[in-house]
């Protein structure tokens, strides 16, 4: 079991929600259940994952989660990269999200591949 609040990763997934909610803010009302939502909780799912994880038995248990959270940030990625496409961010907010959701994603893996090998020793 982790302390998952102490997680490099989770720390800098929660400092990606923030920036989701903040560059949502401003998205038309009629987006409210479209595009906002669906921006908001895949962002906040990949925080919500690996806190998840890091409270089960096993690393196997842990690196599911993991990569549920890496599914939840290609959801992101590709929301960000529509919400440019339609106008609601602008090109700057775009690329600072998808920056964070690539390094996030670089953590995931490095996480999921030093559970991997914890695995293999136990073997």
């Amino acid at each position: 079991m982790h302390q998952f609040e102490k997680l490099k990763i989770w720390q800098k997934a929660m400092d990606l929600v923030v920036d989701v909610y903040k560059a949502t803010e401003e998205y038309p009302n009629e987006e409210k259940y479209g595009l906002t939502s669906q921006m908001r909780r895949s962002a906040v799912s990949i925080p919500s994952n690996i806190a998840e994880g890091s409270g089960r038995n096993s690393n196997q248990q842990f690196n599911y989660f993991l990569g549920v959270a890496s599914g939840s940030t290609s959801e992101l990625i590709t929301q960000t990269f529509l919400s440019e496409r339609l106008d609601l961010i602008n090109a700057s907010t775009m690329r600072n999200i998808v920056d964070q959701c690539v390094e996030v994603s670089k953590m995931n893996v490095a996480l999921q591949r030093t559970l991997n090998k914890s695995k293999n020793k136990e073997l």
